[in-house]
């Protein structure tokens, strides 16, 4: 009797899993946490979110299953930062496994988010980024690795909402980046710079000079605190391909929804496009009917030189 009330709740639980309404969480010999969200989320590589103990204060999201992945098909990398310079992605983690299950090893700023429970502690800092590209590079040449020559070290994005915005636009001018992505962010002008949270890195609009990429602002309209910021960062790029969309959903985006709603749609255009060369989806940004035109409640801005990117 015990054995079929064991079974029938196995049962439940896999049922459960398979639907995306729980999450189960494991632990590594070595003590590093792993967690599946959504059923490993609704690409064809089903992902998993986990700790390394080769690198601190970040959180990977990357297929369970590695050994689709070569030097011939590696990895693409998403660097990502979060809100309010929070150190774990926990308001973001469904939209970045959605990536991850899309064939992307995604290395987000902080600790890895415990199920139901908000971050409390330390702000995050800008030099995590940095840390998790020399993370990358040292475990695609690294024989003992896991990741050994499966990760595409010559395309990676990095991209942060809000506070991670910024801490991605600091961080811009880093030779090793692909693409940026900007998420409800944009530099502060010196007359908004007041409406800043303390510990925010405040780089100048000079900066965006520095940009030597793509860069895609994805926003969430005219109610998004930083829709204002966002714009004039757009309308000051003119030396590189940019453009600005938008969602009207305001500051908080669509993160938090499953599998990270729209916003998870048009970042992995994005991302299929700069990073694997997906002509397909490039057509999401490009000509006057593109994509993102066409998706209800969506806007798009963009310069001539991302219209005529090859």
């Amino acid at each position: 009797m015990k054995t079929k009330r064991f079974l029938s709740s196995a049962l439940a639980v896999t049922g459960l899993m398979a639907m995306g309404l729980i999450s189960m969480s494991f632990m590594a010999d070595d003590g590093a946490a792993s967690r599946i969200v959504e059923d490993g989320g609704t690409g064809n590589y089903k992902a998993i979110m986990k700790e390394e103990p080769t690198l601190d204060a970040h959180t990977i999201f990357v297929p369970q299953d590695l050994s689709a992945f070569d030097k011939k098909n590696p990895l693409p990398v998403l660097v990502w930062g979060n809100g309010a310079c929070f150190n774990s992605p926990f308001e973001h983690y469904l939209f970045l496994n959605e990536i991850a299950s899309h064939g992307y090893i995604v290395v987000a700023t902080g600790y890895m988010p415990k199920e139901g429970e908000r971050y409390q502690g330390p702000m995050s800092k800008t030099e995590q980024q940095i840390e998790a590209m020399d993370w990358v590079y040292a475990q695609n040449a690294d024989k003992n690795s896991p990741y050994y020559e499966k990760i595409d070290v010559k395309n990676i994005c990095v991209a942060g909402m809000s506070c991670g915005g910024l801490q991605t636009l600091f961080n811009c001018a880093d030779k090793r980046i692909k693409t940026l992505m900007i998420c409800n962010s944009g530099l502060f002008n010196q007359q908004n710079a007041n409406q800043a949270v303390g510990g925010m890195p405040m780089p100048p609009k000079s900066k965006l000079k520095e940009i030597h990429t793509s860069i895609i602002y994805i926003l969430g309209g005219e109610q998004d605190i930083a829709y204002g910021n966002g714009m004039d960062d757009y309308h000051r790029i003119d030396h590189v391909p940019a453009c600005a969309t938008n969602f009207p959903v305001g500051h908080g985006g669509t993160y938090g929804q499953p599998h990270g709603g729209e916003f998870s749609i048009v970042a992995l255009a994005w991302l299929d496009w700069q990073l694997k060369g997906d002509k397909q989806a490039a057509k999401m940004f490009q000509g006057s009917a593109c994509g993102i035109s066409q998706r209800e409640g969506w806007t798009i801005e963009k310069n001539e030189k991302l219209e005529n990117l090859k």
